[in-house]
């Protein structure tokens, strides 16, 4: 459920003020609403709109965002999470919309539809970075341990 945007209310802009009863009203969701509540800034909320991964309608210049595509946001972030690339994440979500007319069987990871080879060369590729990190750990250990002695 939306929380009242505490910025706007005291507001002396009518407009943006209006806008944010009218979203609050209809279960829709501010841009300061959908940032607080996921943890990112309005710049990558911003950012998500210009690749198109997330539509909010407009009343004035105050972004109103959809149950939708806060549901879309929820798996932006979790792809993120994951390790996908926006690419990627943007063909999952292209998918989702057809409710997977390629036929191709898929598990639900986090929300995300995912097929085998998805999963399996998501995997791969982690596990590659995470060989590479535990190296430069390993690596920047030694040379800690190197100024401690």
């Amino acid at each position: 459920m939306p929380r009242p945007n505490l910025a706007m209310a005291g507001s002396s802009n009518h407009e943006a003020r209006s806008a944010t009863l009218v979203a609050e009203a209809d279960g829709d969701f501010t841009i300061s609403d959908l940032a607080r509540d996921f943890g990112v800034t309005l710049r990558t909320l911003r950012f998500y709109e210009s690749r198109g991964l997330i539509s909010p309608t407009r009343s004035g210049t105050t972004r109103i965002y959809s149950a939708r595509d806060r549901a879309r946001l929820a798996l932006i972030l979790k792809g993120k999470q994951l390790g996908f690339t926006l690419v990627e994440i943007r063909a999952m979500l292209a998918n989702e919309d057809k409710k997977g007319s390629t036929g191709e069987k898929a598990a639900s990871v986090g929300g995300l539809q995912l097929t085998r080879p998805q999963i399996v060369e998501q995997l791969e590729l982690l596990r590659s970075q995470r060989a590479e990190i535990e190296s430069a750990i390993a690596e920047l250990e030694t040379s800690l341990a190197r100024l401690k002695a």
